[in-house]
């Protein structure tokens, strides 16, 4: 009887974490993914059927809205996957600079989809069409342009590596995810391993949006840099901050194993922040009251990074690993 009540304790322990696993899995990642392949195959649609620029920008914005809330998850396949579909920062401007390359040398690149794939990880992927698509330098393209056949390329090779990367995600990464600790398993020699993996996830993403995409404009009072800011373009910096801020909780809500009722209102106050922003690329913060209301947005995102922090890891015994922007 004895033996029993160890072995019934001893699965009980076990289920919070293999439920959080596939909890993630089943209710963020691998449908967040299939909605990303989606959105990508419907841009490259869209892109063979009408390449140019006005045509292409609500389908581009989709795209990134669905990129967003499985972004910045950089385990298994993501970490390399991540870099080429969506390469920021880009503090020399090395994506402006590939574009201009081949659309001054007509690169027959273009016309081959397994070459474009070898094309520098700064020339492919989002920034890249955003930059074809709403730089006025580049997207006043016509229909029978090279930059129009660039567009397609850029589209096309963004709905490989979406595809790919929800197949590696369902075949390959997630069962590691999921039967961690099993003998056959060389990645996660625990379950506690997986979890950890996951929640360093979630305290990364919310550390990325905090110093990257409003760190990086933000500078400081006498020195901001807007220009700096994540698409600002597209004018999506702001849509950026809030998308990748609510997947990140989805995610620890899909990791927890309880509610997490401090979060819920950290996350409100995080949108409460956000509806105060006038401009929605942040060009607006030589302004210091706008640049104040950024500062207090990127305080909010920090709150709430805590509040999960406070919520998921000491109800899991859980720590972050050493390196946040790594799975390891």
């Amino acid at each position: 009887m004895k033996h029993l009540i160890i072995l019934a304790v001893t699965i009980l322990c076990a289920l919070p974490a293999r439920a959080g696993v596939d909890d993630v899995l089943e209710r963020h990642i691998l449908p967040g993914l299939s909605r990303f392949a989606q959105a990508a195959e419907r841009l490259d649609a869209a892109a063979r059927a009408d390449c140019r620029a006005a045509a292409l920008r609500e389908p581009f914005h989709a795209a990134f809205d669905a990129w967003l809330p499985v972004g910045d998850i950089r385990l298994g396949p993501s970490e390399q996957a991540a870099l080429s579909i969506a390469f920021w920062p880009d503090p020399k401007g090395h994506g402006r600079r590939v574009l201009d390359r081949m659309i001054a040398g007509q690169d027959p690149v273009v016309h081959d989809p397994t070459a474009y794939a070898t094309v520098s990880i700064a020339g492919r992927g989002l920034f890249a069409l955003e930059l074809l698509l709403f730089d006025p330098a580049l997207s006043d393209h016509g229909a029978d342009d090279f930059a129009c056949a660039l567009v397609r390329a850029v589209a096309g090779d963004l709905r490989a590596q979406a595809a790919g990367l929800e197949t590696a995600w369902r075949v390959e990464f997630a069962p590691l995810l999921r039967n961690a600790g099993a003998p056959d398993n060389p990645v996660y020699l625990d379950e506690a391993e997986a979890l950890r993996a996951i929640y360093t996830q979630i305290l990364s993403s919310l550390e990325f949006t905090a110093d990257q995409r409003i760190g990086r404009p933000l500078g400081s009072l006498d020195r901001p840099r807007s220009g700096r800011a994540e698409a600002w373009r597209s004018g999506r910096s702001l849509r950026n901050v809030l998308i990748a801020t609510r997947g990140a909780h989805a995610l620890a809500t899909a990791l927890a194993d309880g509610p997490l009722p401090d979060s819920y209102a950290a996350l409100a106050r995080v949108e409460e922040a956000a509806s105060r922003i006038v401009d929605p690329a942040f060009q607006d913060i030589t302004d210091p009251q706008a640049w104040l209301r950024l500062e207090i947005l990127q305080q909010r995102v920090r709150d709430l990074r805590a509040a999960i922090e406070a919520g998921i890891g000491s109800r899991l015994g859980l720590s972050a690993g050493f390196n946040s922007q790594d799975g390891d």
